[in-house]
């Protein structure tokens, strides 16, 4: 039988209501969304300057503010917005020249901004570099760590076990919590390079084909609308969509006939 994953959103989005932003804020944060897609080299400088030549007047701690609620990395060596908690441990990138050869190899993480009709929310998701099939994912309206260990959980659960696992030295990242998971299971940890985005250029480069394909041209009532059309997404990404790097085979495709 063919695996699939399953569209999730966090339960404690129905308990916790993030601390909302202005409205004006909101349309900063998708426009600095679609530009970070556009430039991701852009740091928070000419994101501003690009904003005030679209006649938006804005500031640059304003837009620093912004982008580290979004969690946008930066392609360039840079102070991490992505911050981690100074107690929490960081592990060495373990990826640089390895050979992806095989499902299961390497997994990682990523956590990405999702735009809303009003608001915004959080999108994490587990990917297995080598065949590019999103095994597992949820959607919040908060960045906690929680909502990031039960999509690792279910990834594993449904899959086993991937020889290392990589993310962004984030906070949510770094915690006791998430790390145990991994350190429980013997699953080697790796974390990028500070500042350092295209370290995990594999997920990096799925968010990019969603919002394109999918966010951008929608419009997402709540979180339960965003859930449902998301999921739909995911499963034909990972079933149906033809993917390059694989002379057009789907992902799933490869990932369930090299594991079986």
């Amino acid at each position: 039988m063919q695996k699939t994953a399953i569209a999730a959103v966090n339960r404690s989005t129905w308990y916790y209501q993030a601390k909302e932003e202005p409205e004006q804020n909101v349309k900063l944060m998708n426009l600095i969304d679609e530009i970070h897609l556009n430039h991701p080299t852009w740091g928070s400088r000419m994101i501003r300057d690009h904003l005030r030549n679209c006649g938006h007047t804005v500031n640059r701690k304003r837009i620093r503010r912004l982008m580290a609620i979004m969690r946008v990395s930066v392609l360039y060596p840079k102070r991490n917005l992505s911050k981690r908690s100074l107690e929490h441990r960081v592990y060495p990138y373990l990826l640089r020249d390895v050979r992806i050869e095989r499902p299961n190899q390497v997994w990682s993480a990523d956590v990405t901004y999702i735009r809303m009709e009003k608001g915004w929310a959080y999108l994490v998701a587990v990917i297995d570099w080598h065949s590019r099939a999103i095994l597992a994912w949820r959607l919040s309206n908060t960045c906690d760590t929680d909502f990031c260990c039960q999509t690792l959980v279910e990834a594993i659960s449904r899959y086993g076990c991937p020889e290392i696992f990589n993310t962004d030295q984030g906070a949510t990242f770094t915690s006791p919590s998430f790390l145990a998971i991994l350190q429980d299971r013997q699953i080697k940890i790796s974390m990028d390079g500070k500042g350092r985005a295209l370290d995990n250029v594999i997920i990096e480069r799925f968010w990019r084909s969603l919002k394109q394909e999918e966010v951008y041209l929608k419009s997402y009532g709540d979180l339960r609308v965003a859930a449902a059309s998301i999921g739909s997404y995911i499963h034909h990404y990972n079933n149906e969509r033809p993917h390059a790097a694989h002379g057009g085979r789907w992902p799933m495709e490869v990932y369930l006939k090299m594991v079986a």
